[in-house]
């Protein structure tokens, strides 16, 4: 559901950038074959779901970050904000906790990430997480006072963040 105030809270300046990027998304998508499913269940969305995830998560930057938030009116946290996007656009239910979704899914290595799939940061005890939209890119609901934004993951404090990818 779009109530059209996600638009309006885009930078003028941010907008080209996520059209440009959606339209990568959108090509990419129409060319790449769907992957093959892995035989444990694990990893189960295709390649379209992926991007669907993707597009709809780049929607939702600029919303206001709330803790315990989950759904776009409310704001969101950054496990919130995961949930809200898979259920609506892939129909699967995420884990509730950054920590469980650490163990959700398969493991990807970061150097065959795709759109869709999940950025996990932190080492023992994960503690953030967003969902990676291509170009080394990914979207997450960062912290208090903040709002759902896109970064980079070679960024200076991403990169220096332990990181792991996962595909549901």
């Amino acid at each position: 559901m779009t109530d059209g105030t996600t638009h309006k809270r885009l930078l003028p300046k941010q907008l080209p950038r996520l059209l440009s990027m959606v339209a990568c998304l959108l090509a990419l998508g129409c060319a790449s074959p769907p992957s093959p499913l892995p035989a444990s269940g694990a990893g189960t969305l295709s390649a379209e779901q992926s991007n669907d995830v993707a597009i709809h998560a780049l929607g939702l930057v600029g919303t206001p970050y709330r803790y315990g938030g989950n759904t776009p009116e409310g704001g969101f946290d950054c496990s919130g904000l995961i949930g809200y996007v898979y259920g609506k656009s892939a129909g699967q239910a995420t884990p509730r906790t950054v920590a469980r979704m650490a163990g959700a899914g398969r493991p990807v290595a970061l150097s065959e990430i795709r759109s869709g799939d999940l950025v996990i940061f932190g080492a023992s005890t994960p503690s953030h997480a967003g969902i990676y939209v291509g170009a080394g890119r990914f979207v997450h609901a960062p912290s208090t006072g903040g709002e759902v934004r896109l970064d980079r993951l070679d960024g200076v404090y991403w990169s220096r963040q332990p990181t792991q990818a996962r595909r549901l």
